[in-house]
């Protein structure tokens, strides 16, 4: 079996995936790390009136010059709303206070000086000057979130600014996630000699709700037909799509590749990717179902670079695709016969974004992971030397 071109399959999975379309209405509390199921036009304008950007003096920038002082007319802090400024006069006025109608201009208070109980002005801004205007930022009836938007601290903000109190979200989709195999044990346990403990079960559930996702758990589950068969069904019945680790791999008689071929149908691809390669893609009665590669690092990256996308999307979320940039290389490295994504550091010397590669790039070596701060793209046969720009997914969300 020949080996798939990354892109390629990627772009297979996305063309299969079909969102859930499910929504519910959340407060903004709960809506962090939600999918926006809806278009948000902001009621109202940002800020509603005029108003001031700093403390100072209003006054009408018509009337005003440096050879007068003033007599001051009224006293406005924010959170007030001042009268008619009288001719002739100015207004203290204080940061965010609305703009007297009258006034047009704000002389910021180190540019006045007190002469008893009236006001100099030492210089005159330009008419509108330190006036914040109506609608400024953000104008009534305006987009201010997109359909497929996630809601994070920032967006949730911008929704709050303008009085929303509750959101439409894209249910979370419900992710189950297995774990199969007779040499796993949970951590807290002795390991016998010939097992393992289960690092992929947290690394997986974590990363899902790092995603805004619901995960399903269904442990480890025994090494038999039967449980695997059952442990599967019950996740087709709760869950929006099955996630496993290891296990199915291409030519492998194994528990798992038997039963989602009897509850539905399998495809296994080898993916010309490294770490990774052994990808299953399927359905369980209905519900997609993926199978990664099962050393932790093969499992992170393809779930970062493949499986992820495709639960994005599925989610209904529209920056589905991951987030990249270009660093320069401060190593030297030839790539392979596969695209390979190489466990890098970042660090930005003198303007500029320089990578530095982990030792050992082994697929089981998951210290390189926690070193890590991004994947860096190293296609086939590519030959990389010391300032050299490459691709690079930066891993802040994992």
């Amino acid at each position: 079996m020949s080996l798939r071109p990354v892109d390629e399959v990627v772009d297979q999975l996305l063309g299969l995936v079909k969102p859930t379309g499910k929504s519910e209405l959340r407060t903004i509390v709960k809506a962090v790390n939600c999918c926006a199921a809806k278009d948000i036009q902001s009621p109202i304008n940002v800020p509603p009136a005029d108003n001031s950007a700093m403390d100072g003096y209003a006054v009408a920038h018509a009337d005003a010059n440096l050879q007068t002082s003033y007599r001051v007319s009224a006293r406005i802090p924010a959170g007030y709303v001042g009268s008619r400024l009288a001719s002739g006069t100015v207004a203290r006025i204080f940061t965010g206070a609305e703009i007297p109608v009258g006034a047009d201009t704000v002389v910021m208070q180190e540019n006045t000086e007190l002469v008893g109980d009236e006001v100099k002005l030492l210089s005159l801004p330009d008419q509108f000057e330190n006036v914040r205007s109506k609608g400024q930022d953000i104008e009534a009836g305006s987009l201010i979130i997109r359909k497929g938007d996630l809601l994070s601290a920032r967006t949730l903000s911008l929704v709050a600014s303008v009085g929303v109190a509750q959101i439409e979200v894209a249910t979370p989709l419900r992710i189950a996630i297995m774990s199969t195999g007779d040499e796993l044990v949970e951590p807290g346990n002795p390991v016998a000699p010939g097992q393992i403990y289960n690092s992929n079960r947290y690394a997986l559930s974590a990363m899902l709700h790092n995603m805004g996702m619901k995960v399903i758990d269904l442990g480890i589950v025994a090494d038999t037909p039967e449980a695997t068969e059952q442990a599967l069904m019950d996740a087709a019945s709760m869950a929006d799509c099955i996630l496993t680790s290891g296990g199915v791999s291409v030519g492998e008689e194994d528990h798992v590749k038997a039963a989602v071929e009897k509850l539905g149908k399998l495809e296994l691809w080898k993916l010309a990717i490294k770490p990774g390669k052994p990808l299953a893609y399927g359905e369980v009665q209905g519900v997609p179902f993926f199978g990664l590669p099962g050393n932790p690092v093969s499992t992170f990256v393809t779930f970062h670079i493949i499986a992820r996308q495709y639960l994005l999307a599925m989610q209904g979320r529209g920056d589905y695709k991951p987030f990249c940039v270009t660093g320069v290389s401060d190593f030297s490295f030839k790539g392979g016969g596969r695209r390979e994504y190489l466990r890098v550091q970042i660090q930005n010397i003198e303007g500029q974004t320089r990578l530095s590669k982990f030792p050992n790039q082994g697929s089981g070596i998951m210290t390189s992971v926690v070193w890590a701060d991004a994947l860096a793209m190293v296609e086939a046969g590519q030959v990389v030397q010391p300032g050299d720009r490459l691709t690079i997914y930066p891993l802040a969300l994992c």
